[in-house]
């Protein structure tokens, strides 16, 4: 919060406390009139510059802003029966950082620790995503990742199956996630309605890689009859 805010809630800045500036950027709407007198809009961006402070370098601030948000999912919270399934799959799963990824060259999912997920059924979700992409090369499923980095229209593709995949995939495992907005769901929702209109039928196709890498997962996973001798 800045110097003022503060204040404002009874703290202070702790002495010799160096803050550190974030920048504010946004349009405002302008209505103007033209020489011949008609109403023109006009779109200005701007920028505005804050000086902040941590919370760990004000004093005196209300309690709840000390508080530390206990870890969104517990560890008993972990859903068996998923990871089970996860990890009959063979694929090598990493955790760490915050990003979810599959690596093609490396042929490796990277996902960001589960307890930053808000629940077990969104850690899920966000893994049967990845677990479709993981599906693509020509000894699994066999979808063509050649020109993902190269190709927006093509990337499209590959997300559309992923996600459709990711949907099929938890409604299997019955789970309900329930995903917080991300900053790319919105390219990714343009991205697919580009390809989408030019594409009339691509959804079936999609969906069709999707059950195809949905399936090829279910068949990695053993039998009732070696479970049953396992056991």
């Amino acid at each position: 919060m800045t110097f003022k805010q503060s204040l404002e809630l009874g703290g202070h800045v702790r002495k010799g406390e160096t803050g550190t500036m974030v920048v504010y950027a946004n349009k405002i709407t302008k209505t103007e009139t033209d020489e011949h007198g008609d109403e023109l809009e006009r779109t200005v961006p701007f920028l505005r510059a804050y000086t902040v402070f941590c919370v760990d370098q004000i004093e005196n601030l209300p309690d709840p802003y000390y508080g530390r948000p206990a870890p969104s999912v517990a560890p008993a919270r972990r859903l068996a029966q998923v990871d089970a399934f996860f990890a009959n799959t063979g694929a090598t799963i990493r955790h760490g950082g915050d990003e979810a990824f599959f690596a093609p060259s490396l042929d490796l999912i990277q996902m960001p620790p589960f307890e930053s997920f808000r629940d077990a059924e969104s850690y899920a979700a966000t893994l049967a995503h990845e677990c479709v992409h993981w599906t693509a090369p020509t000894h699994r499923a066999n979808r063509d990742l050649s020109r993902y980095a190269k190709d927006r229209s093509e990337r499209a593709r590959e997300e559309l199956v992923a996600e459709l995949g990711a949907c099929f995939l938890s409604a299997d495992l019955g789970i309900v996630p329930e995903l917080e907005p991300r900053a790319d769901h919105a390219s990714y929702l343009e991205s697919w309605l580009d390809v989408l209109s030019n594409e009339k039928r691509f959804i079936f196709s999609a969906a069709a890689h999707a059950q195809r890498a949905v399936a090829y997962l279910h068949g990695l996973q053993p039998k009732a009859a070696d479970v049953e001798k396992a056991a």
